[in-house]
């Protein structure tokens, strides 16, 4: 094997879906759009069925799926931001078209997909024993993370 590439069923225009996830993310670009050889359930021939692009630096298909299945957080996409800057440009990227917060860094997309917009400080202090509990207890009160607030929560333990 040689590529392991993750496909996101859309349920939508995947046009749409492209441009929303390039302009969403840094180092994102669309590189090919198939269009359909003929008709089928729920398109015409020519339209665009599959999408192959970069999101965040990671090689993804959009395929033009339809209606029979649905994402589910079970599967989620987890982009790992370097600073607070790429942090909220991540997240209000994906709130200002329809998004919906969760919970520790978890928004879904207009489209269905779950993230988890983690910044690297975050598994910097998750992954340090003498930091782990504190961050992880301040993480659970955050909805976004707020790299700030992760390093007051380790100052005062």
């Amino acid at each position: 094997m040689s590529d392991l590439r993750p496909c996101l069923w859309i349920d939508g225009d995947i046009d749409e879906a492209a441009r929303f996830y390039e302009d969403a993310f840094p180092d994102s670009r669309i590189a090919d759009i198939a269009t359909s050889p003929a008709d089928y359930p729920g398109g015409k021939a020519g339209d665009p069925i599959t999408v192959d692009m970069t999101i965040a630096g990671t090689r993804v298909m959009l395929l033009a799926g339809g209606t029979h299945f649905a994402p589910s957080a079970a599967t989620s996409l987890i982009v790992i931001t370097e600073d607070q800057a790429e942090t909220d440009q991540a997240w209000n990227a994906i709130l200002a078209k329809g998004g919906q917060p969760m919970a520790c860094g978890w928004i879904t997309d207009h489209f269905g997909f779950a993230w988890q917009v983690t910044p690297r400080r975050l598994l910097d202090l998750m992954a340090d024993p003498a930091t782990a509990a504190a961050a992880f207890a301040a993480m659970q009160n955050m909805v976004k993370i707020d790299i700030a607030a992760l390093d007051a929560a380790v100052a005062d333990a």
